[in-house]
């Protein structure tokens, strides 16, 4: 079952003196210094309306089993709810396999081919590392020197660190994990409980689907 925490306690370590008065009436705020850094990181890919009322991050590894498994209710969802904004946030914990992954399907922002990619990755039915993702970059299309020349890149590297600086500061259990409003929760979850999730930020965050 999915576990399910609320973010006040888990946040302190950023510091909460600067809420705003709308946050500060709600029981669990987020700090809006961690909002900000996690929804709007300029460096993170967005899929869904990256207009929405409602922001749902996802933190992923693609040697998780259970990200994997995600993958396809996370697209129904988006079809769902056209205000919604999912933001995603590759957090390599599954050792060097995962973080040469990570590297790689985010240097493929840069050819336009990050969605293709990430899908084709988290299809994978062996284990994400070197040979394995650099198979999957060739059948997609990309240009394998210019994925390997950006993978070290400043945008790469700050991505990755931040989702890890982020995790700790949440309290984070593992992946897959999934932010929106003042909640996290980890663990798959049903397409249901995706829904109801995004449902309980628009409350929290005073926002509705238009």
């Amino acid at each position: 079952m999915p576990t399910r925490r609320h973010l006040l306690t888990a946040c302190a370590a950023l510091g909460a003196a600067a809420l705003p008065a709308f946050a500060q009436d709600r029981p669990n705020p987020m700090p809006e210094e961690l909002r900000k850094a996690l929804e709007r990181s300029p460096n993170a890919p967005v899929l869904g309306n990256p207009q929405g009322d409602v922001t749902l991050t996802e933190f992923f590894d693609y040697n998780c089993p259970f990200c994997r498994k995600m993958v396809g209710t996370v697209q129904r969802l988006i079809l769902s709810d056209p205000q919604l904004r999912v933001v995603y946030r590759e957090w390599p914990v599954f050792g060097p396999g995962s973080e040469f992954a990570a590297r790689a399907s985010l240097a493929s922002l840069s050819q336009g081919k990050y969605w293709q990619f990430h899908e084709a990755l988290m299809k994978l039915k062996v284990r994400a590392a070197e040979p394995t993702v650099m198979r999957v970059a060739r059948e997609v299309g990309l240009d394998e020197a210019q994925l390997r020349r950006e993978m070290d890149a400043k945008r790469v590297s700050d991505h990755i660190a931040l989702s890890f600086q982020l995790a700790d500061h949440m309290g984070l259990m593992g992946t897959p994990a999934f932010v929106a409003g003042d909640e996290a929760v980890f663990g798959a979850m049903s397409l249901k409980e995706m829904r109801d999730m995004v449902a309980r930020a628009r409350k929290t965050l005073g926002t509705s689907a238009g």
